[in-house]
């Protein structure tokens, strides 16, 4: 079982997330290595926002191979290079996660794996099995 939380004693959220998710029971869990905005040829579009699209694009894929979904996701950290246009970057991942509110991070670091990624996501995924 999922029980997401946002205490009272903390403040509201800033954007798509929740403050905290509890699992119990017997969920399978999911751990994914960071996904990168590299398309399936390997080839990586300039722009952010576009490697966020890709990056999630991969995450989804991901998740579909492990009979996820969306919607499943407990954790998801992102990593940018650099200033990334703020309201596009939410705009993908409010549209991306619709409703669902996964415990999420955001962290600006130096550099990725090679000079052209701007964008990693890794994720946590968590599904109680019927």
């Amino acid at each position: 079982m999922k029980q997401a939380r946002d205490p009272d004693d903390v403040h509201a959220p800033l954007a798509a997330y929740v403050h905290q998710i509890e699992l119990r029971g017997a969920e399978r869990l999911l751990v994914l290595s960071g996904q990168v905005g590299a398309r399936l040829d390997g080839s990586v579009r300039p722009d952010p926002i576009d490697q966020l699209d890709t990056a999630w694009d991969n995450l989804e894929n991901n998740l579909r191979a492990a009979d996820m979904e969306t919607g499943d996701l407990v954790k998801v950290t992102v990593y940018l290079v650099g200033q990334v246009d703020a309201d596009r970057r939410r705009e993908v991942l409010a549209r991306r996660l619709g409703p669902h509110r996964p415990c999420m991070t955001l962290v600006f670091v130096s550099a990725l794996a090679t000079p052209e990624l701007q964008v990693e996501i890794d994720a946590w995924a968590s599904r109680t099995d019927s």
